[in-house]
């Protein structure tokens, strides 16, 4: 029976699914977003976020930790020096997952895998979201001043009008 182990082996032994997961967290930590299918993705996940939130502390315990499992200094560097100050403040939820469609060749999920804090078109679209609103406040504040000039042209021609009677 398989009562409480819930992670997925993906069909290979615990030493080929060590060492694929050490070497996709590798390159995404340097690269940032890798492609892969939606199982791989998912176990990725799981084991990627830990070390995250271990690499927010900077001490040489948390370095050896991390670098235990991934056997990778320059990844530990960038880790270490680049992504750890950007993921500080946020309290998990370090990685997202947007399915892209499906191979080819045998029909197999396949999505991107991500750093939420480095994805530079999200960012980007949150800023203009901002900029789009607008209040009623504004526009009917703009509609008197608008009317303004126009009372001020009114009178003028009532007050010609009374001189030229005069």
């Amino acid at each position: 029976m398989r009562h409480g182990k819930k992670f997925n082996h993906l069909s290979r032994t615990a030493s080929h699914r060590d060492a694929m997961l050490s070497n996709m967290a590798v390159s995404l930590i340097m690269h940032k977003r890798i492609t892969t299918t939606l199982a791989k993705a998912k176990a990725l996940k799981k084991f990627v976020e830990p070390l995250l939130t271990k690499a927010k502390q900077d001490t040489t315990n948390a370095r050896r930790v991390v670098f235990s499992h991934l056997q990778d200094k320059h990844a530990i560097t960038e880790l270490f020096q680049n992504i750890s100050p950007k993921i500080a403040d946020r309290p998990g939820g370090y990685t997202r997952i947007i399915k892209t469609g499906f191979r080819k060749g045998d029909m197999a999920p396949i999505c991107f895998i991500e750093l939420v804090d480095f994805d530079e078109n999200m960012a980007k679209a949150q800023k203009k979201a901002t900029r789009t609103r607008r209040s009623r406040k504004s526009s009917a504040a703009e509609a008197p001043v608008a009317e303004a000039p126009a009372e001020e042209a009114a009178e003028a021609p009532a007050e010609e009008a009374t001189a030229a009677a005069e």
